[in-house]
């Protein structure tokens, strides 16, 4: 007697775009916080993510030569990394950390911006962020860029050129969750340029959320590197962002008041 076996439907290619260039994973990571190197090598291969980001101006990528390197464990053949300027607070100083990147990594013209007002809530700057972005672009940088929750503001920098826009979703190691979802929402719906939620996720359950509400990514680091198992929260998060953008795909049913029958009651014989 023979058997029929019933393969499960792969779901269609679903990349994410940045830049011209497609990634099967929506999750970015950062490669700051854990206790050693070989803790964030595991954690990042456990997220499955592609695209990992760096802080220029606190990691050791070869500019300290007698110093281990995060390069040892992080291939530039298997992940793109995304130099960040993580610590600047004046557009100066943010122009200039992306181009020391760029001179560090052989001419890498993909970047994340922050330029941040505050030490206390390391929230955006937005008007320095504007600077920053009008010079990086006319330098021919790729630039995602980290800001607040302002969809007017959000559109702006789409019309500015950049690639990516990055709306916080509460401060920055928070781990709140999404605190506004319908500016986040907002954003998404008038975007022609990846969204990608950063900063403020503290476990599975928001990256999922971030992904149902239509987000194209999710950039994250400290809700991993702080847990406390971080390679364990990192194979979470992988599949939190998969399940929210299947679920995104798929299409939730209404929100209503009250119950309804599963199943139709015409012709039933009671």
């Amino acid at each position: 007697m023979s058997t029929v076996m019933h393969s499960q439907p792969r779901p269609a290619a679903d990349p994410l775009v940045i830049a011209g260039v497609e990634y099967q994973s929506r999750l970015l990571v950062g490669t700051g916080k854990y206790r050693d190197l070989e803790e964030t090598r595991a954690a990042t291969e456990a997220s499955g993510a592609e695209i990992v980001t760096v802080a220029i101006r606190r990691t050791n990528i070869g500019q300290n030569p007698d110093e281990p390197s995060l390069l040892d464990v992080i291939s530039t053949d298997r992940y793109t990394l995304l130099p960040n300027t993580a610590g600047c607070y004046t557009a100066e100083d943010a122009v200039r950390t992306c181009r020391l990147a760029r001179e560090l990594l052989d001419g890498h013209d993909l970047v994340k911006l922050e330029v941040l007002g505050d030490e206390t809530t390391l929230f955006p700057d937005i008007v320095q962020t504007m600077q920053a972005t009008e010079t990086l672009v006319r330098d021919g940088f790729k630039i995602m860029v980290y800001t607040n929750d302002d969809p007017i503001i959000a559109k702006r920098f789409e019309d500015m050129g950049c690639v990516a826009v990055m709306p916080l979703a509460a401060p920055i190691g928070s781990g709140l969750g999404i605190r506004n979802p319908y500016n986040i929402l907002t954003i998404v719906e008038n975007a022609s340029v990846p969204i990608l939620v950063d900063a403020g996720v503290g476990t599975a359950s928001d990256a999922a959320i971030a992904m149902e509400l239509g987000c194209d990514g999710v950039l994250m680091n400290t809700a991993i590197a702080g847990a406390r198992d971080p390679v364990l929260m990192a194979s979470a998060m992988k599949k939190a962002i998969e399940a929210g953008r299947e679920a995104f795909r798929a299409g939730r049913i209404p929100r209503k008041r009250f119950a309804s029958a599963s199943s139709p009651i015409d012709g039933t014989f009671f």
